[in-house]
Protein backbone atom coordinates (compact mmCIF):
# COMPACT_ATOMS: atom_id res chain seq x y z
CA UNK A 1 0.00 0.00 0.00
CA UNK A 2 1.16 3.32 -0.89
CA UNK A 3 1.52 5.89 1.42
CA UNK A 4 -1.25 8.67 1.61
CA UNK A 5 -1.15 10.97 -0.87
CA UNK A 6 -1.85 15.08 -0.85
CA UNK A 7 -2.12 15.76 -4.23
CA UNK A 8 -5.86 16.57 -3.69
CA UNK A 9 -4.51 19.83 -1.95
CA UNK A 10 -3.84 20.93 -5.07
CA UNK A 11 -5.32 22.92 -8.00
CA UNK A 12 -8.58 21.44 -9.88
CA UNK A 13 -8.34 19.81 -13.44
CA UNK A 14 -10.56 19.43 -16.36
CA UNK A 15 -12.13 16.20 -16.82
CA UNK A 16 -11.26 16.12 -20.23
CA UNK A 17 -7.51 15.74 -19.17
CA UNK A 18 -7.19 14.31 -16.08
CA UNK A 19 -5.11 11.48 -14.99
CA UNK A 20 -4.70 9.72 -11.85
CA UNK A 21 -2.00 8.08 -9.98
CA UNK A 22 -1.05 4.36 -9.78
CA UNK A 23 -3.76 2.19 -8.84
CA UNK A 24 -3.18 0.54 -5.48
CA UNK A 25 -2.16 -2.76 -5.22
CA UNK A 26 -4.35 -3.15 -2.82
CA UNK A 27 -7.27 -6.47 -2.98
CA UNK A 28 -9.67 -7.73 0.03
CA UNK A 29 -7.88 -10.45 1.54
CA UNK A 30 -9.22 -9.88 5.43
CA UNK A 31 -8.77 -14.10 6.54
CA UNK A 32 -11.63 -13.43 8.56
CA UNK A 33 -14.22 -11.74 5.75
CA UNK A 34 -14.70 -8.94 7.61
CA UNK A 35 -14.28 -5.18 6.10
CA UNK A 36 -12.32 -2.83 8.10
CA UNK A 37 -14.84 0.53 7.05
CA UNK A 38 -14.50 4.14 8.11
CA UNK A 39 -17.29 5.99 7.69
CA UNK A 40 -17.52 10.10 6.75
CA UNK A 41 -20.83 11.83 7.36
CA UNK A 42 -22.13 9.91 10.80
CA UNK A 43 -25.26 11.50 11.33
CA UNK A 44 -28.31 12.08 9.46
CA UNK A 45 -28.24 9.68 6.26
CA UNK A 46 -24.84 7.89 7.62
CA UNK A 47 -26.59 6.16 10.58
CA UNK A 48 -28.94 4.51 8.34
CA UNK A 49 -25.89 2.92 6.08
CA UNK A 50 -23.68 2.29 8.27
CA UNK A 51 -26.04 0.39 10.56
CA UNK A 52 -26.35 -2.23 8.06
CA UNK A 53 -22.86 -3.38 8.42
CA UNK A 54 -22.85 -3.89 12.40
CA UNK A 55 -23.12 -6.99 12.47
CA UNK A 56 -21.28 -8.12 8.93
CA UNK A 57 -17.77 -6.12 9.27
CA UNK A 58 -15.89 -4.03 11.94
CA UNK A 59 -15.89 -0.15 11.63
CA UNK A 60 -12.34 1.38 12.72
CA UNK A 61 -12.91 5.15 11.93
CA UNK A 62 -15.85 7.71 11.70
CA UNK A 63 -15.94 11.51 10.58
CA UNK A 64 -17.93 14.09 11.20
CA UNK A 65 -17.34 18.39 11.34
CA UNK A 66 -20.66 18.44 13.42
CA UNK A 67 -20.51 17.07 16.84
CA UNK A 68 -23.93 17.38 18.03
CA UNK A 69 -25.53 15.73 14.87
CA UNK A 70 -23.19 12.88 14.91
CA UNK A 71 -23.79 12.50 18.75
CA UNK A 72 -25.82 9.38 18.89
CA UNK A 73 -23.93 7.96 15.81
CA UNK A 74 -20.76 8.00 17.66
CA UNK A 75 -22.39 6.32 20.97
CA UNK A 76 -23.82 3.56 18.78
CA UNK A 77 -20.72 2.79 16.68
CA UNK A 78 -18.69 2.89 20.11
CA UNK A 79 -21.25 0.59 21.60
CA UNK A 80 -20.87 -1.63 19.29
CA UNK A 81 -16.70 -1.08 18.31
CA UNK A 82 -15.28 0.90 21.11
CA UNK A 83 -11.74 1.07 19.32
CA UNK A 84 -13.41 3.09 16.55
CA UNK A 85 -11.10 6.22 15.47
CA UNK A 86 -12.93 9.62 15.64
CA UNK A 87 -11.95 12.49 13.67
CA UNK A 88 -13.22 15.86 12.37
CA UNK A 89 -11.35 16.33 9.10
CA UNK A 90 -11.25 12.91 6.50
CA UNK A 91 -7.95 14.01 5.56
CA UNK A 92 -6.00 13.63 8.86
CA UNK A 93 -8.30 10.12 9.11
CA UNK A 94 -6.43 9.36 5.83
CA UNK A 95 -3.56 10.32 7.17
CA UNK A 96 -3.37 8.12 10.15
CA UNK A 97 -5.32 5.54 9.32
CA UNK A 98 -5.17 4.65 5.21
CA UNK A 99 -3.20 1.65 5.61
CA UNK A 100 -5.95 0.00 7.94
CA UNK A 101 -8.96 1.42 6.18
CA UNK A 102 -10.28 -0.94 3.69
CA UNK A 103 -13.77 0.39 2.63
CA UNK A 104 -15.46 4.16 2.69
CA UNK A 105 -19.08 4.97 3.81
CA UNK A 106 -19.30 8.84 2.41
CA UNK A 107 -23.27 10.46 3.64
CA UNK A 108 -22.14 13.92 3.68
CA UNK A 109 -24.04 16.86 2.26
CA UNK A 110 -23.97 16.73 -1.52
CA UNK A 111 -21.21 19.62 -2.15
CA UNK A 112 -18.67 17.66 0.33
CA UNK A 113 -19.19 14.60 -1.46
CA UNK A 114 -16.43 14.36 -4.28
CA UNK A 115 -13.46 15.08 -2.38
CA UNK A 116 -13.50 12.33 0.19
CA UNK A 117 -14.34 9.92 -2.77
CA UNK A 118 -11.32 10.81 -5.04
CA UNK A 119 -9.42 10.96 -1.69
CA UNK A 120 -10.25 7.41 -0.98
CA UNK A 121 -10.06 5.92 -4.47
CA UNK A 122 -6.65 6.97 -4.65
CA UNK A 123 -5.61 5.19 -1.66
CA UNK A 124 -7.65 2.20 -3.24
CA UNK A 125 -10.79 2.47 -1.03
CA UNK A 126 -14.18 0.92 -2.12
CA UNK A 127 -16.15 3.91 -2.04
CA UNK A 128 -20.27 4.08 -1.06
CA UNK A 129 -21.71 7.52 -1.74
CA UNK A 130 -24.95 8.78 -0.60
CA UNK A 131 -27.32 9.91 -3.77
CA UNK A 132 -26.65 12.12 -5.62
CA UNK A 133 -23.37 11.16 -6.96
CA UNK A 134 -21.73 14.80 -7.10
CA UNK A 135 -22.51 18.81 -7.39
CA UNK A 136 -21.97 19.09 -10.27
CA UNK A 137 -21.69 17.00 -14.09
CA UNK A 138 -17.24 17.37 -14.00
CA UNK A 139 -17.36 15.65 -10.63
CA UNK A 140 -19.60 13.17 -12.03
CA UNK A 141 -17.60 12.91 -14.98
CA UNK A 142 -14.48 12.70 -13.04
CA UNK A 143 -16.12 9.91 -10.34
CA UNK A 144 -16.71 7.91 -12.95
CA UNK A 145 -13.68 7.26 -14.75
CA UNK A 146 -12.19 7.63 -11.48
CA UNK A 147 -13.83 4.58 -10.21
CA UNK A 148 -13.05 2.08 -13.21
CA UNK A 149 -9.25 3.57 -13.36
CA UNK A 150 -8.12 2.44 -9.48
CA UNK A 151 -10.59 -0.90 -9.99
CA UNK A 152 -12.74 -0.76 -6.49
CA UNK A 153 -16.28 -1.24 -5.86
CA UNK A 154 -18.35 1.48 -6.17
CA UNK A 155 -21.67 2.32 -5.18
CA UNK A 156 -24.68 4.90 -4.98
CA UNK A 157 -27.38 4.80 -2.13
CA UNK A 158 -30.22 5.26 -4.54
CA UNK A 159 -32.48 2.40 -2.69
CA UNK A 160 -35.19 1.97 -4.81
CA UNK A 161 -32.16 0.35 -7.69
CA UNK A 162 -32.04 -2.94 -5.01
CA UNK A 163 -35.38 -3.53 -5.28
CA UNK A 164 -37.86 -6.18 -7.16
CA UNK A 165 -39.62 -3.04 -8.75
CA UNK A 166 -37.14 -1.46 -10.47
CA UNK A 167 -36.46 -5.18 -12.17
CA UNK A 168 -39.55 -5.34 -13.04
CA UNK A 169 -40.20 -2.09 -14.76
CA UNK A 170 -37.19 -2.97 -16.91
CA UNK A 171 -38.62 -6.49 -17.70
CA UNK A 172 -42.03 -5.01 -18.53
CA UNK A 173 -40.38 -2.66 -20.86
CA UNK A 174 -38.00 -4.74 -22.72
CA UNK A 175 -41.07 -7.50 -23.31
CA UNK A 176 -42.98 -4.83 -24.62
CA UNK A 177 -45.69 -4.55 -22.13
CA UNK A 178 -45.90 -0.87 -22.54
CA UNK A 179 -44.82 -0.31 -26.11
CA UNK A 180 -43.27 2.37 -27.55
CA UNK A 181 -42.78 4.90 -24.31
CA UNK A 182 -42.48 8.74 -25.60
CA UNK A 183 -43.94 10.50 -22.47
CA UNK A 184 -42.22 10.32 -18.51
CA UNK A 185 -44.35 12.35 -16.31
CA UNK A 186 -42.41 12.82 -12.49
CA UNK A 187 -43.59 14.96 -9.57
CA UNK A 188 -42.78 16.56 -6.24
CA UNK A 189 -45.31 18.14 -3.99
CA UNK A 190 -45.39 21.25 -2.80
CA UNK A 191 -42.08 22.52 -0.78
CA UNK A 192 -43.31 22.13 3.06
CA UNK A 193 -40.86 24.86 5.11
CA UNK A 194 -38.88 23.88 8.28
CA UNK A 195 -37.33 21.03 8.95
CA UNK A 196 -35.38 20.59 5.47
CA UNK A 197 -36.48 23.45 4.00
CA UNK A 198 -35.72 26.83 5.44
CA UNK A 199 -35.42 30.30 4.01
CA UNK A 200 -33.56 32.86 5.63
CA UNK A 201 -35.12 35.78 6.77
CA UNK A 202 -33.23 37.70 4.23
CA UNK A 203 -30.32 36.61 1.34
CA UNK A 204 -27.71 36.33 1.70
CA UNK A 205 -28.18 34.91 4.84
CA UNK A 206 -27.37 37.46 8.17
CA UNK A 207 -24.51 36.33 10.07
CA UNK A 208 -25.22 33.99 13.16
CA UNK A 209 -22.90 32.72 15.60
CA UNK A 210 -21.20 29.39 14.60
CA UNK A 211 -22.53 26.78 17.42
CA UNK A 212 -19.77 25.34 19.32
CA UNK A 213 -19.90 21.71 18.08
CA UNK A 214 -19.99 22.66 14.43
CA UNK A 215 -16.54 23.09 12.65
CA UNK A 216 -18.14 25.69 10.06
CA UNK A 217 -15.13 25.79 7.83
CA UNK A 218 -15.09 21.90 7.57
CA UNK A 219 -18.66 22.04 6.60
CA UNK A 220 -18.04 24.24 3.73
CA UNK A 221 -15.47 22.44 2.37
CA UNK A 222 -14.85 23.18 -1.39
CA UNK A 223 -17.52 26.49 -1.26
CA UNK A 224 -16.05 30.25 -1.03
CA UNK A 225 -16.55 30.98 2.80
CA UNK A 226 -19.82 32.79 4.02
CA UNK A 227 -20.92 33.69 7.19
CA UNK A 228 -22.61 30.64 9.22
CA UNK A 229 -26.43 30.82 9.11
CA UNK A 230 -28.36 27.85 10.77
CA UNK A 231 -30.96 28.17 7.16
CA UNK A 232 -27.37 26.44 5.80
CA UNK A 233 -26.76 23.34 8.30
CA UNK A 234 -27.45 21.49 9.60
CA UNK A 235 -30.42 19.85 7.97
CA UNK A 236 -31.53 22.88 5.49
CA UNK A 237 -28.79 22.98 3.31
CA UNK A 238 -30.23 21.25 0.31
CA UNK A 239 -32.55 24.33 -0.79
CA UNK A 240 -29.08 26.50 -1.57
CA UNK A 241 -27.75 26.03 -4.77
CA UNK A 242 -24.09 26.08 -3.55
CA UNK A 243 -24.59 23.20 -1.01
CA UNK A 244 -27.77 20.81 -2.71
CA UNK A 245 -29.81 21.02 -5.45
CA UNK A 246 -33.25 21.80 -4.78
CA UNK A 247 -35.64 18.45 -5.11
CA UNK A 248 -35.03 17.37 -8.02
CA UNK A 249 -30.97 17.06 -7.17
CA UNK A 250 -32.15 14.82 -4.27
CA UNK A 251 -35.20 12.56 -5.21
CA UNK A 252 -34.32 12.29 -9.38
CA UNK A 253 -31.86 9.67 -8.18
CA UNK A 254 -35.01 7.91 -7.06
CA UNK A 255 -38.31 9.11 -8.91
CA UNK A 256 -36.21 8.90 -12.52
CA UNK A 257 -34.62 6.04 -11.36
CA UNK A 258 -36.94 3.12 -13.27
CA UNK A 259 -36.91 5.51 -16.49
CA UNK A 260 -34.04 6.13 -16.85
CA UNK A 261 -32.28 2.41 -16.65
CA UNK A 262 -35.11 1.07 -18.18
CA UNK A 263 -35.38 3.01 -21.51
CA UNK A 264 -31.80 3.67 -21.61
CA UNK A 265 -32.01 6.91 -22.22
CA UNK A 266 -28.69 8.29 -22.01
CA UNK A 267 -27.75 12.34 -21.68
CA UNK A 268 -30.55 14.34 -22.94
CA UNK A 269 -29.98 17.51 -26.00
CA UNK A 270 -32.37 19.86 -24.92
CA UNK A 271 -33.86 20.81 -21.41
CA UNK A 272 -36.37 24.25 -20.58
CA UNK A 273 -37.57 24.99 -17.27
CA UNK A 274 -40.85 26.58 -16.38
CA UNK A 275 -40.36 28.75 -12.84
CA UNK A 276 -43.01 31.19 -12.32
CA UNK A 277 -40.69 32.85 -9.80
CA UNK A 278 -37.51 32.26 -9.89
CA UNK A 279 -34.77 32.79 -6.94
CA UNK A 280 -31.78 33.03 -9.06
CA UNK A 281 -29.97 36.16 -7.53
CA UNK A 282 -30.81 34.25 -4.17
CA UNK A 283 -29.24 31.02 -5.48
CA UNK A 284 -32.02 29.26 -3.86
CA UNK A 285 -34.84 27.12 -4.81
CA UNK A 286 -37.93 27.83 -6.54
CA UNK A 287 -40.96 27.02 -4.90
CA UNK A 288 -42.75 25.58 -8.18
CA UNK A 289 -41.03 24.68 -11.74
CA UNK A 290 -41.28 22.47 -14.53
CA UNK A 291 -38.56 20.80 -16.22
CA UNK A 292 -38.81 19.14 -19.63
CA UNK A 293 -35.99 16.91 -21.08
CA UNK A 294 -35.81 16.02 -24.66
CA UNK A 295 -34.09 13.10 -25.26
CA UNK A 296 -33.44 11.46 -28.59
CA UNK A 297 -34.19 8.55 -30.33
CA UNK A 298 -32.55 5.44 -29.48
CA UNK A 299 -31.64 2.01 -31.63
CA UNK A 300 -35.35 0.86 -32.19
CA UNK A 301 -37.03 3.13 -29.73
CA UNK A 302 -38.38 6.77 -30.24
CA UNK A 303 -37.43 9.93 -28.94
CA UNK A 304 -38.51 10.68 -25.05
CA UNK A 305 -39.78 13.79 -23.46
CA UNK A 306 -39.55 14.06 -19.69
CA UNK A 307 -41.46 16.18 -17.62
CA UNK A 308 -40.11 17.25 -14.16
CA UNK A 309 -43.04 18.84 -11.73
CA UNK A 310 -42.41 20.67 -8.58
CA UNK A 311 -45.48 22.49 -6.59
CA UNK A 312 -47.26 21.86 -9.77
CA UNK A 313 -48.77 18.20 -10.19
CA UNK A 314 -48.80 17.35 -14.09
CA UNK A 315 -52.58 17.42 -15.77
CA UNK A 316 -54.01 14.11 -15.72
CA UNK A 317 -54.35 12.05 -19.38
CA UNK A 318 -57.69 10.34 -20.05
CA UNK A 319 -55.20 7.68 -21.03
CA UNK A 320 -53.98 7.10 -17.52
CA UNK A 321 -57.90 6.20 -16.35
CA UNK A 322 -56.83 7.98 -12.83
CA UNK A 323 -59.07 10.79 -11.48
CA UNK A 324 -56.35 12.09 -8.96
CA UNK A 325 -52.40 11.49 -7.72
CA UNK A 326 -50.43 11.10 -4.94
CA UNK A 327 -48.53 14.40 -4.20
CA UNK A 328 -45.36 12.55 -5.52
CA UNK A 329 -44.72 10.01 -8.33
CA UNK A 330 -44.18 8.98 -11.77
CA UNK A 331 -45.98 7.81 -14.87
CA UNK A 332 -44.59 5.97 -18.01
CA UNK A 333 -47.14 6.45 -21.12
CA UNK A 334 -46.62 3.86 -23.39
CA UNK A 335 -48.51 2.59 -26.69
CA UNK A 336 -49.92 -0.12 -25.46
CA UNK A 337 -49.92 0.43 -21.38
CA UNK A 338 -49.06 3.10 -19.25
CA UNK A 339 -46.58 2.07 -15.71
CA UNK A 340 -47.31 4.34 -12.47
CA UNK A 341 -45.14 4.35 -9.22
CA UNK A 342 -44.65 6.29 -6.23
CA UNK A 343 -41.67 8.42 -5.29
CA UNK A 344 -39.45 5.61 -5.66
CA UNK A 345 -39.84 2.36 -8.22
CA UNK A 346 -40.34 -0.10 -5.17
CA UNK A 347 -43.89 -0.56 -6.29
CA UNK A 348 -44.54 -0.40 -10.14
CA UNK A 349 -48.16 -0.86 -11.38
CA UNK A 350 -49.95 -1.32 -14.96
CA UNK A 351 -52.47 1.51 -15.26
CA UNK A 352 -55.19 -1.00 -16.23
CA UNK A 353 -58.56 -1.96 -14.39
CA UNK A 354 -58.24 -3.79 -11.42
CA UNK A 355 -59.05 -7.40 -13.16
CA UNK A 356 -56.59 -7.24 -16.20
CA UNK A 357 -54.38 -5.87 -13.27
CA UNK A 358 -54.52 -8.61 -11.19
CA UNK A 359 -54.38 -11.34 -14.40
CA UNK A 360 -51.06 -9.39 -14.94
CA UNK A 361 -49.70 -10.28 -11.68
CA UNK A 362 -50.19 -13.82 -12.16
CA UNK A 363 -48.68 -13.64 -15.57
CA UNK A 364 -45.92 -11.63 -15.58
CA UNK A 365 -43.35 -11.59 -18.47
CA UNK A 366 -39.74 -14.01 -16.66
CA UNK A 367 -37.38 -12.66 -14.21
CA UNK A 368 -34.25 -11.95 -16.86
CA UNK A 369 -32.37 -9.99 -14.47
CA UNK A 370 -30.92 -11.33 -11.03
CA UNK A 371 -32.77 -10.60 -8.01
CA UNK A 372 -31.08 -9.44 -4.56
CA UNK A 373 -30.47 -11.90 -2.05
CA UNK A 374 -33.01 -11.15 0.21
CA UNK A 375 -36.04 -8.52 -0.72
CA UNK A 376 -35.01 -6.07 2.05
CA UNK A 377 -31.22 -5.95 1.18
CA UNK A 378 -29.74 -1.73 0.86
CA UNK A 379 -27.63 -0.75 -1.51
CA UNK A 380 -25.09 -0.87 1.62
CA UNK A 381 -25.71 -4.56 1.65
CA UNK A 382 -25.05 -4.87 -2.38
CA UNK A 383 -21.96 -2.76 -2.11
CA UNK A 384 -20.64 -4.94 0.58
CA UNK A 385 -21.45 -8.31 -1.16
CA UNK A 386 -19.37 -6.97 -4.15
CA UNK A 387 -16.36 -6.15 -2.05
CA UNK A 388 -16.56 -9.77 -0.80
CA UNK A 389 -17.44 -11.71 -4.01
CA UNK A 390 -16.03 -9.07 -6.92
CA UNK A 391 -18.59 -8.01 -8.34
CA UNK A 392 -19.88 -4.37 -9.05
CA UNK A 393 -23.59 -3.49 -7.69
CA UNK A 394 -26.09 -1.86 -10.41
CA UNK A 395 -25.85 1.28 -9.20
CA UNK A 396 -21.84 1.53 -9.37
CA UNK A 397 -20.41 4.88 -10.19
CA UNK A 398 -20.78 4.57 -13.69
CA UNK A 399 -23.90 4.36 -13.62
CA UNK A 400 -25.02 6.84 -10.62
CA UNK A 401 -22.72 9.39 -12.70
CA UNK A 402 -25.34 8.83 -15.50
CA UNK A 403 -27.99 9.50 -13.58
CA UNK A 404 -26.72 12.18 -11.39
CA UNK A 405 -25.87 13.95 -14.34
CA UNK A 406 -28.70 13.80 -16.18
CA UNK A 407 -30.62 15.07 -13.12
CA UNK A 408 -27.62 17.87 -12.56
CA UNK A 409 -28.68 19.50 -16.38
CA UNK A 410 -32.10 19.59 -15.30
CA UNK A 411 -31.45 21.56 -12.07
CA UNK A 412 -29.27 24.33 -14.47
CA UNK A 413 -31.83 25.17 -16.41
CA UNK A 414 -34.47 25.33 -13.33
CA UNK A 415 -32.07 27.38 -11.44
CA UNK A 416 -32.03 29.75 -14.34
CA UNK A 417 -35.19 29.15 -15.89
CA UNK A 418 -33.53 28.81 -19.13
CA UNK A 419 -32.98 26.52 -22.08
CA UNK A 420 -30.30 24.03 -22.59
CA UNK A 421 -28.54 22.27 -25.66
CA UNK A 422 -26.27 19.83 -24.69
CA UNK A 423 -23.30 18.19 -26.11
CA UNK A 424 -23.03 15.14 -24.17
CA UNK A 425 -19.82 13.82 -25.63
CA UNK A 426 -18.15 17.15 -25.46
CA UNK A 427 -19.52 18.06 -21.61
CA UNK A 428 -20.54 21.06 -22.91
CA UNK A 429 -24.02 23.37 -22.96
CA UNK A 430 -23.70 24.89 -26.48
CA UNK A 431 -26.10 27.62 -26.51
CA UNK A 432 -25.68 29.48 -22.71
CA UNK A 433 -21.88 30.22 -21.97
CA UNK A 434 -22.63 30.77 -18.49
CA UNK A 435 -24.31 27.83 -17.65
CA UNK A 436 -21.47 26.18 -19.22
CA UNK A 437 -19.42 27.72 -17.08
CA UNK A 438 -21.64 25.97 -13.83
CA UNK A 439 -20.94 22.86 -15.26
CA UNK A 440 -17.70 22.87 -13.16
CA UNK A 441 -17.28 24.69 -10.00
CA UNK A 442 -14.92 26.58 -8.65
CA UNK A 443 -13.17 24.91 -5.31
CA UNK A 444 -11.60 26.50 -2.34
CA UNK A 445 -7.54 25.87 -1.99
CA UNK A 446 -7.12 22.61 0.25
CA UNK A 447 -10.28 21.26 -1.49
CA UNK A 448 -9.21 20.46 -5.26
CA UNK A 449 -7.29 17.77 -7.37
CA UNK A 450 -4.08 18.09 -9.00
CA UNK A 451 -3.18 16.96 -12.62
CA UNK A 452 -0.28 14.07 -12.27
Amino acid sequence: MSNTRRSFLKKSITASAITFLAPSLLSFKNPLNRLNIAVIGVGGRGLANYSRVFESDNIIAMCDVDDKMAANGYKKILDKFPNAKKFKDYRKMFDKLANQIDAVIISTPDHTHFAPAMTAMQLGKHVYMEKPLAHNVWECRVLKKASNYYNIVSQMGNQGHTTNGIRQIKEWYDADVLGQVEEVHAWMGQIKYGYYWVKPSSFPAPEEKVPDHLDWNLWLGPRKYRPFNSAYAPRSWRGFYDFGNGQLGDWSCHTLDGPFWALGLGMPTEIEAYVPNPMTKEKFVAEQSVVTYKFPKRKGKKPVTLKWYEGIKPKINPKWGLEEISNHGMIMTGSKKSLMTGGRPNNPKLLVDENEWNYFKNNMPDQKIARLKSGDETPVEEWIDGIKNDFLPLSNFSYGADLTEMALLGVLAQRYGAKIKYDSKNMRITNNDLLNSLLKEEMREGWSFNEI
